[in-house]
């Protein structure tokens, strides 16, 4: 009897733990459901985001200057705020490299100059014969002021001045270079046969300038460059004030980009008095092809994200949804076209 006893028991234990095991089988299927259904969710959120490219590259000009501050600025702001992509800051020769990059292929986001895009997409001056028309603008960001830089002792009081003389102009081909000849296209001169051009980087035009082998440097930028603020404080130079009248022609008959700016007095060492000048508009352009959706994103965090960007650099605080179109030259980028018009701001194309 004690033998059955043990055989029974035996028996009533394995059925037992059978039960056990059959009502255990539901917990763990919901176990193995779980990242399955985690799985389905990041495919879900891929699925929204599928016109979204990967990889964003952002161009902006040499390393250390505005245009390359910002582009990183915005890398890192967007990787933040958008899942899924990967974006980093180029360093490129300027505006003109920038919207080539773009318009093949070689870029999603750049900041460029305005004047330069609309010669750009429209195959004027130097793109003659090769408009770029996979280009097209997102925001206004910031102005670029003139800041004609001459020696005080060289006796120049108008552009005009300049003639027959050593010029600091820009690189070859950057945006610096075409500000220049169009500068002195404005003021009547045959460029640049009427000048002595050197064509030299923003800091090593300050150099020319300090070691007297230019007169005049052509310092376009935002205001409070450090270049500028290391010219000025020498007490040595001044800021050239342009003529309305020369402003106007530029304007009507060179290119429509640029447009009567101020620069307030004190903005540098042993500058007492304002400026009359001109400037000319800073875009955050985009390649024309890039989803609406994703430009959609770009500038809804952009905006969102305000303060970042003006943590980065002050010049930002010139971006805001009041100034969005300034300066506006090309096409805007149907992205930008839904969010402007969402904000109320009349948008023209």
């Amino acid at each position: 009897m004690k033998k059955l006893s043990g055989v029974i028991l035996a028996t009533i234990l394995t059925f037992s733990a059978a039960l056990v095991g059959c009502g255990s089988q539901p917990a763990e299927q919901t176990s193995a459901q779980q990242p399955a259904a985690q799985q389905e969710k990041k495919e879900e959120k891929k699925e929204e985001n599928k016109d979204f490219p990967k990889f964003v590259k952002i161009a902006g000009a040499t390393s250390g200057g505005t245009y390359f501050l910002m582009a990183n600025a915005m890398s890192q702001l967007l990787n933040e705020k958008i899942p899924g992509i990967n974006a980093t800051a180029q360093s490129t020769a300027g505006s003109p490299k920038i919207l080539e990059l773009l318009d093949t292929n070689g870029g999603e986001l750049g900041v460029a100059q305005a004047g330069v895009a609309d010669e750009a997409f429209n195959g004027k001056g130097q793109f003659e014969g090769k408009a770029m028309k996979n280009i097209s603008q997102v925001a206004f960001m910031y102005p670029n002021v003139m800041q004609l830089v001459v020696r005080k002792d060289a006796g120049i009081k108008t552009p005009a001045d300049l003639k027959g003389k050593a010029v600091a102009v820009g690189a070859v081909g950057s945006a610096t270079e075409i500000n220049s000849k169009d500068l002195f296209v404005g003021a009547g001169f045959n460029y640049p046969d009427d000048i002595t051009p050197e064509y030299t980087s923003e800091s090593q035009s300050a150099d020319l300038l300090k070691n007297k082998q230019v007169v005049a440097g052509n310092m376009i930028a935002s205001l409070g460059s450090s270049a500028m603020l290391d010219i000025m404080s020498t007490g040595e130079f001044e800021v050239l004030p342009i003529p309305e009248d020369m402003i106007k022609k530029l304007h009507d008959e060179v290119n429509v980009a640029y447009f009567p700016y101020e620069i307030p007095a004190n903005t540098y060492p042993n500058q007492t008095e304002p400026i009359k000048t001109y400037a000319v508009a800073n875009w955050l352009h985009a390649r024309a092809d890039v989803s609406e959706d994703f430009i959609y994103e770009v500038v809804k965090q952009l905006y969102e994200n305000h303060d970042y960007l003006v943590n980065a650099h002050k010049v930002m605080e010139n971006m805001t949804l009041e100034t969005a179109l300034n300066g506006q030259t090309i096409p805007l980028h149907p992205g930008a076209v839904k969010y402007f018009k969402e904000q109320g701001i009349e948008v023209k194309q």
